[in-house]
């Protein structure tokens, strides 16, 4: 499926809110209610959606601190990749988790309430993976740009 630019605005309006109704982003497009109704819906069986979502504000719920962490792994196995997957995968403090390139294996976003609870995070559950040798650590002091849209054109 090609994206025409009907599509494309209809992904961006999406992005800013996906609450918008059928009949909002018609009207913003200059279409009507059907035709959006049936693009959306070929959008999402044919992928270009993923999901829906709420973004919370992570400061009014408490969670402060961001850190960027980045690790390395011991051995450069398959199973030490797939446990530290899987392990990371049940750790609801971690929001992002990228396997990279370079002179560490893994890069982690991380969001808790302040220093003592990353500490007890780093210390009880990052520091305890056998696999891991090297744990960087990087407080973000101010955040510059957070956006979680993707460019459409």
């Amino acid at each position: 499926m090609q994206l025409d630019l009907t599509d494309k605005r209809i992904l961006e309006l999406l992005q800013e809110n996906s609450q918008f109704t059928m009949k909002e982003i018609a009207s913003r497009i200059n279409l009507s209610v059907t035709p959006v109704h049936d693009r959306i819906r070929k959008l999402e069986r044919e992928g270009f959606i993923d999901k829906y979502v709420c973004l919370l504000n992570r400061r009014k719920i408490g969670k402060s601190l961001l850190v960027y962490c980045n690790i390395t792994l011991d051995k450069q196995k398959r199973e030490s990749f797939e446990d530290f997957n899987q392990a990371i995968v049940n750790m609801p403090e971690v929001l992002e988790c990228s396997v990279v390139s370079g002179n560490f294996d893994y890069m982690l976003k991380v969001v808790v309430e302040d220093g003592e609870a990353y500490n007890q995070f780093y210390q009880h559950k990052l520091s305890a993976l056998k696999s891991v040798l090297h744990i960087s650590s990087y407080f973000v002091i101010s955040e510059i740009k957070y956006s979680t849209g993707i460019s459409v054109r």
